[in-house]
């Protein structure tokens, strides 16, 4: 097969895999992850389960890649924050405001999100921990940045971040937020991140 052809394959099994991962999206967020399965997407596209196995070899890969997207939103949302023209402290605030918002309306408000996720944590997937890295790897370097500029006293980065992802963690875990929701005797949000960054300081 040539260059070219092989581009073209290419490109038509991305848009084969874009437009299965979107269906099942769609139909995970309307009926729930537990009561769709591989044939309920095959009908809703055309296609015959057999097709969809093609492309991915069980209903699991299907969700692993939807939450891999939606991890990838989340990045993509912490990557712009950080690297935000202000103050490092700012930069976290902002950020685990921000994460707390999401968690708060996308994965708890959509009780079917919130069931995706949970059945992605529980099955404690690679990619959760790659993502949960990669949000390290941005602290990491806001708060290197920060001591660079004065804001931060001296320390590790890297040990400093995983540090106040840990301090946060329970702003931005699904599971942790929601069983934490109804709690009079938890911090608040802000109290939370201000006592993150004061151990920064």
């Amino acid at each position: 097969m040539s260059e070219a052809a092989n581009i073209v394959a290419d490109v038509a099994r991305q848009e084969n895999v874009t437009r299965i991962l979107d269906c099942a999206e769609r139909l995970f967020r309307h009926y729930g992850y537990g009561k769709t399965n591989v044939a309920d997407i095959a009908r809703e596209l055309g296609m015959s389960p057999a097709n969809i196995y093609r492309f991915f070899a069980s209903k699991v890969e299907i969700h692993q890649a939807v939450c891999g997207r939606m991890l990838g939103a989340s990045y993509k949302m912490a990557y712009e924050i950080m690297h935000l023209p202000i103050s490092a402290e700012e930069r976290l605030r902002r950020y685990v405001h921000a994460q707390y918002k999401l968690t708060m309306e996308v994965m708890l408000d959509d009780q079917k999100v919130h069931e995706m996720v949970i059945v992605a944590l529980e099955r404690d997937w690679g990619v959760i921990d790659k993502h949960v890295d990669s949000i390290h790897d941005l602290f990491a370097e806001v708060i290197g940045e920060g001591i660079e500029a004065g804001e931060f006293r001296k320390q590790d980065p890297v040990t400093a971040s995983r540090c106040f992802g840990a301090a946060t963690v329970i702003l931005c875990h699904p599971q942790m937020v929601a069983q934490c929701l109804a709690k009079t005797n938890r911090a608040m949000p802000d109290d939370l991140i201000d006592y993150a960054i004061r151990a920064l300081k």
